[in-house]
């Protein structure tokens, strides 16, 4: 019992021919690359031996780029940070005149009359006290 598949797989095989169509080899257009490309000033021995010193370019620019994504985002934030020190300066102006003009005089008398408290109209007076002659 041969196998009657396998058989005729391989008849079909030897049936069918494999039939390559060559196209004309297209004429290159000379011009700088294909000059660059061809006449030997770079070949891939030399590209091969370059590619450390590209992939050192590209991991510098890299590098490049992120340092001023890193200053640029430094700027922002120090501009934010001078904005918030102004406001603050002038929340500490405006509130140190606040408490200035509360602590006058006449404001503390003010609030005091609201308290019950008011202010005295005789002099303040001197109190003496007099030594006993005994040493007691």
């Amino acid at each position: 019992m041969t196998n009657r598949l396998r058989t005729e797989i391989q008849e079909e095989e030897e049936v069918e021919e494999v039939v390559e169509e060559r196209r004309p080899a297209r004429e290159l257009p000379d011009n700088f690359f294909t000059q660059l490309f061809t006449k030997g000033f770079l070949t891939t021995e030399k590209a091969t031996n370059a590619l450390p010193f590209v992939l050192f370019l590209a991991l510098l620019g890299m590098v490049y780029i992120g340092n001023m994504h890193y200053a640029e985002k430094s700027v922002r934030e120090i501009d934010a940070l001078t904005k918030e020190v102004k406001e603050l300066g002038w929340d500490y102006k405006s509130t140190k005149a606040d408490m200035a003009f509360k602590s006058t005089l006449t404001e503390v008398a003010k609030r005091a009359d609201t308290l019950g408290l008011s202010q005295s109209v005789d002099p303040p007076g001197k109190i003496t006290v007099k030594e006993d002659t005994d040493g007691n």
